[in-house]
């Protein structure tokens, strides 16, 4: 670990022996935090200690099979929670089709409303955790360096979009199974991305922010509860004037649109080949609006990273960062220069 990192010890004990194996001892005091002590040298500013400690090389994380292999054992475990998930889907779906046989034609609203509880209840134990995985995840590539966390997000959200395609499936085949007026292939695929348009948000947020588990689980939540208010498939035709036009955004209302008997009662509904392809569209819009968050986010912080660059670069050419690096590091300091190319201040560049 030595040879290829520069590695950090903290510990409460065996100090004295910790600072016989070390190359240099970091004292932070916990009553002034801003200065530190290095070595014998008292009073050493936090920041420039801490730029002036990053001279080793950047190491970059990469995934690759084992990794690959790595993360797929740990997800198809026991522990991964695919598995319970599952369990817990034959059991809620066996007893919805015990208690929903023989579902009379006209009740395909309240079958469909029912069993997308069944699939939502089913599902949310998992995505509850997306929040820590993110946390854990990240933890261990930092410490270990032993994967790519782009790539562990990328993989994770494979698997939560698998998990998501294959309990629809069973929710459009027990609905087909308890009433036998919704066989069509377009309620399947309404099915799909009615639940896609519900559980995404959760998924973005939980993976590819920094926001809590309470965080994610509120705002995650809120297109569902956005459209029990705004989609008028609770309530056809309520709601305040102009209002009203936001049930358009919703895959809800255009999966209401395609029912028989609802399609009546539910206002402005579009022409019925059309009602899928607009099902499909409003189901993306959640994904859509993420993308624009996430570009503004990632421009916003590579200003912010510029900046703190530029601050650097005046500190890393100071002679009081020189200094301290050779302190630590001696010949190793100008060793990597040599490698680097980089403009490192000499104390004898002066003369």
């Amino acid at each position: 670990m030595r040879k290829n990192h520069n590695i950090l010890l903290v510990t409460n004990d065996h100090v004295d022996t910790l600072k016989r194996m070390a190359d240099n001892t970091i004292t932070v005091s916990t009553l002034d935090r801003s200065c530190v002590k290095i070595n014998d040298t008292e009073g050493v500013d936090r920041e420039l200690a801490i730029l002036a400690m990053s001279i080793g090389d950047e190491y970059t994380t990469t995934a690759n099979n084992q990794d690959t292999k790595f993360f797929w054992k740990v997800e198809m475990s026991k522990y991964g929670g695919i598995w319970h998930c599952l369990a817990f889907a034959v059991f809620a779906f066996g007893l919805f089709v015990a208690t929903y046989w023989d579902s009379q034609p006209g009740s395909e609203a309240l079958v469909i409303v029912a069993a997308g509880l069944v699939g939502f209840f089913v599902m949310f134990p998992y995505f509850l955790q997306i929040g820590d995985w993110r946390i854990y995840m990240l933890e261990e590539s930092e410490a270990l360096l032993h994967s790519s966390r782009s790539m562990n997000k990328f993989l994770k959200s494979c698997v939560i979009i698998a998990l998501m395609f294959v309990i629809s499936i069973v929710q459009y085949y027990c609905i087909n199974a308890v009433i036998g007026t919704l066989s069509s292939t377009n309620y399947m695929v309404g099915i799909i991305f009615d639940t896609f348009s519900i559980m995404i948000p959760i998924v973005l947020l939980g993976l590819y922010t920094n926001l809590t588990d309470e965080e994610v689980q509120m705002f995650g939540s809120v297109p569902y509860l956005m459209m029990v208010f705004f989609s008028t498939t609770f309530s056809p035709s309520a709601g305040i004037e102009g209002l009203k036009a936001l049930r358009y955004l919703f895959p809800r209302y255009y999966l209401w649109c395609m029912l028989p008997g609802v399609r009546g009662f539910m206002e402005g509904c579009p022409a019925e080949e059309n009602t899928l392809m607009y099902l499909v569209l409003s189901a993306f819009i959640t994904p859509y609006l993420f993308c624009i968050f996430a570009v503004v986010r990632e421009l916003y912080q590579t200003l912010r990273t510029e900046k703190k660059k530029k601050g650097r670069l005046g500190v890393i050419q100071s002679a009081a960062y020189a200094e301290l690096q050779i302190e630590m590091f001696g010949e190793k300091r100008w060793a990597l220069k040599e490698k680097r190319g980089s403009n490192l201040y000499h104390p004898k560049s002066e003369v």
